[in-house]
């Protein structure tokens, strides 16, 4: 992993001149009042390390009438310079042999020189970063599609059911009506065997009656038809006890069916539309609920994928597409969130790269900030930071574009001349 040993800068932007050694592992902090070359000194690292895209506007410090120039080592034994009318890229490897910018982008991430690049970054953006890195882009990708897909089609089915519902609860319904529809011809089957077995009672009871005129007959000349009236006795003894139990039965209630027969058979229609309305409705409720269910085993596909990829950082994940730090959104984390989830991404991005510029750090508190360093540290990650601050938190101190030295310090290992570190 490529860290920086050591940079020189001189006459580049607000920067006079400057000596940097930065903490191998762990944070440091370039502090200073505004205006006085912080941030020019990580323009000057973007510009040598990061190529000509870095490029100052202005690069040469405002006065200055000696070019800018630029000397960083690194750990790997490279010595990069930038100096000289044109500022020409010159890499020397340890060996002496030159080189030059496709060099440093073997091990040099962009992200690293550009951190509020990635931080400015749409939250979908920031999630296709971490999905490079974990390498589970495309299956996620399906299983998005695949989740949007469903989704539609039970938005689809939802509405579908919606109408049915509504339209099943606002047909009418009659409660007293039978099942199934009146057949016409069926009552007036029923009838007619109604009216024949009526016909059969009338006419036992005519019979009855022609045997009680014969019998009245027979009586008068009972001497000579004593035998015949004895038989015809009986057999009206007979014919009144197969009349006794008999009962006509009632048309009534068929001759009314069949005159309100057309009604009927409307209520009837329209329970039978109304249950076939309540039917489809209740099928398209079942396939929302089946959708529904779909839905939820691709998002556990999904969580499933998540939780078993190799994260940069615990608590990194991506939900709907958006990146999340322990369950919070991007808006919703603090700054310092930010800078650490950001941090992570980017050293995974080129793991060769072992350092990271970090702009305007005064966002952190002083406890989030030592807690920030001890996490840099324990990566073996190096990172060169500003901070509007002149207080002890602060690695050194930048006034006018020099590094301030304190009282106790030798001031004569640290005098500057033009040309010169």
């Amino acid at each position: 992993m490529v860290k920086i040993n050591e940079l020189q800068i001189e006459n580049l932007k607000r920067i006079r001149a400057v000596k940097i050694e930065p903490t191998q592992n762990g944070l440091t902090v370039i502090g200073g009042n505004n205006g006085q070359g912080k941030t020019s000194v990580l323009d000057s690292i973007a510009w040598a390390l990061g190529g000509e895209k870095y490029r100052p506007s202005s690069p040469q410090r405002e006065g200055s009438v000696i070019p800018p120039n630029l000397h960083i080592t690194l750990s790997n034994g490279l010595v990069v310079e930038r100096k000289g009318k044109n500022s020409s890229l010159v890499v020397t490897d340890p060996n002496g042999h030159k080189g030059g910018q496709q060099l440093l982008n073997e091990f040099v991430e962009q992200l690293a020189l550009d951190l509020p690049k990635f931080m400015a970054a749409s939250g979908k953006g920031k999630a296709e970063t971490l999905l490079k890195i974990i390498g589970v882009g495309d299956q996620l990708a399906n299983l998005d599609q695949e989740e949007q897909r469903i989704y539609q089609e039970r938005l689809t089915i939802g509405r579908i059911a919606d109408q049915k519902a509504k339209f099943a609860k606002e047909m009418p319904t009659y409660p007293d009506a039978p099942k199934d529809l009146i057949s016409a011809s069926e009552l007036i089957r029923q009838q007619q065997e109604i009216l024949a077995r009526n016909g059969e009672n009338q006419r036992k009871r005519q019979n009855a009656a022609r045997l009680e005129e014969q019998a009245g007959q027979l009586q008068t000349e009972i001497d000579r038809l004593h035998r015949e009236l004895t038989k015809v006795l009986a057999d009206l003894e007979t014919a009144k006890k197969s009349i006794a139990f008999l009962h006509d039965e009632s048309t009534a209630e068929l001759e009314a069916n069949i005159q309100n027969i057309e009604q009927i058979n409307i209520q009837v229609r329209a329970n039978l539309d109304r249950e076939k309305a309540e039917e489809d409705a209740q099928r398209y409720s079942d396939q929302y609920n089946e959708l529904t269910g779909k839905i939820e085993d691709v998002r556990q596909s999904r969580k499933s994928l998540l939780d078993g990829a190799a994260m940069p950082l615990p608590g990194l994940s991506i939900d709907n597409g958006e990146l999340t730090y322990k369950g919070k959104c991007w808006d919703c984390m603090s700054s310092a969130e930010q800078l650490k989830a950001s941090t992570a991404i980017i050293r995974q991005l080129n793991p060769e790269c072992g350092f990271v510029l970090i702009d305007k750090l005064e966002q952190m508190d002083l406890d989030t900030l030592r807690e920030f360093g001890q996490w840099l540290e324990s990566e073996g990650l190096q990172a060169i930071a500003t901070r509007v601050s002149t207080g002890d938190e602060c690695s050194l101190i930048i006034e006018d574009g020099e590094i301030k030295e304190s009282p106790e310090q030798d001031v004569s290992k640290t005098t500057w001349k033009a040309g010169e570190f």
